[in-house]
């Protein structure tokens, strides 16, 4: 019979072997290959002619479901799904924003785009967004990629108040079911969205601010 202390030097032995081979597991295992997409739609066409005011792009948040980088999938009324191995390059709020930012200026809506991250009191509006939507819907076939947004655009001066707010949403379906597709049908869809937007703020008449 093993003496007490031969038996606990024994199990010692053993759990650092454990340890070792776990380790060695580790650096030899390849790290699981994430695969990184950006929506960057095709600015809209150029308006007739801008308008005098300039515009700051402001904060768009986003919906909590849609919030990290992971591609998310809606495969029920109630039940989403993450996706660990397909996510966004960047975060979604500061990439649509971004989009926005490109869509604006290349559409020549206003006289001036002053891109996210400046001061709050540069600019004679700001346009602030709520991300909504923005799913992959597998319900049906063929799955479609959905992107929803909510913009607010409000005076600079204080105090701020909106003067325009709408929402819009799109669906594009998928040409194939592969995250390629998913990102292109999204890209689409917010390419709608933005176009939408555009001819939306160019027909708006602005009254004078107070």
């Amino acid at each position: 019979m093993r003496s007490p202390t031969r038996q606990a030097r024994l199990l010692a032995a053993l759990a650092a072997l454990t340890v070792a081979l776990a380790a060695g597991c580790s650096l030899t295992r390849p790290a699981p290959v994430k695969n990184t997409f950006l929506l960057d739609p095709v600015p809209p066409p150029a308006a007739a002619a801008p308008k005098p005011a300039t515009l700051r792009i402001g904060t768009f948040n986003v919906s909590a479901p849609y919030r990290d980088r992971s591609f998310t999938y809606r495969t029920g009324d109630v039940k989403f799904e993450s996706d660990f191995y397909n996510e966004f390059f960047v975060a979604p709020g500061p990439m649509i924003g971004q989009a926005t930012t490109k869509a604006l200026a290349g559409a020549n809506v206003f006289r001036r785009i002053i891109p996210p991250g400046t001061a709050p009191e540069e600019g004679d509006l700001v346009l602030d967004g709520f991300v909504a939507e923005l799913y992959a819907d597998t319900r049906e076939r063929p799955a479609a990629g959905v992107v929803g947004v909510n913009f607010y655009l409000m005076r600079t001066t204080f105090p701020s108040t909106v003067v325009w707010s709408r929402d819009y949403s799109e669906r594009v379906a998928l040409s194939a079911s592969t995250p390629e597709a998913l990102a292109t049908a999204w890209n689409e869809a917010l390419g709608a969205v933005l176009r939408k937007l555009a001819q939306d703020l160019a027909a708006l008449e602005l009254a004078p601010a107070r």
